[in-house]
């Protein structure tokens, strides 16, 4: 069963920075099909996007919210993906979750999520 557990999360002022990490197990992951992505939902707002990565070429995409802000990279050894986050503001303030998409479709896999404040 794949799992995909996030850590790294927690409060910062505005201005810190933060790196999220994930994992990924539970089975053999394709590095020509795999995308990993990070999303976040804030209270009362739907869940965004916020940036993905491509494993077999690291291509990488990001919500204009957070251009030139944070930045998503990846171990494939590891199964893991990290978002390195930098500015923060209390905007981004989220439930910050982990999604695995494996085929090059839709994301299949969630994280439990991790919970990013970031005061004024």
């Amino acid at each position: 069963q794949v799992q995909l557990v996030e850590s790294g999360g927690g409060l910062v002022q505005a201005g810190g920075s933060l790196r999220l990490s994930c994992a990924a197990s539970g089975r053999t992951f394709s590095i020509y099909t795999t995308t990993m992505g990070w999303f976040r939902q804030a209270p009362g707002k739907e869940r965004e996007f916020v940036a993905n990565i491509r494993w077999k070429d690291s291509s990488t995409l990001y919500a204009d919210s957070v251009k030139g802000r944070v930045t998503i990279s990846r171990d494939i050894a590891k199964n893991s993906a990290y978002l390195q986050m930098n500015s923060l503001k209390p905007d981004d303030t989220a439930v910050y979750y982990c999604a695995l998409d494996t085929n090059g479709g839709q994301y299949d896999y969630w994280g439990q999520g991790t919970q990013v404040t970031v005061s004024s």
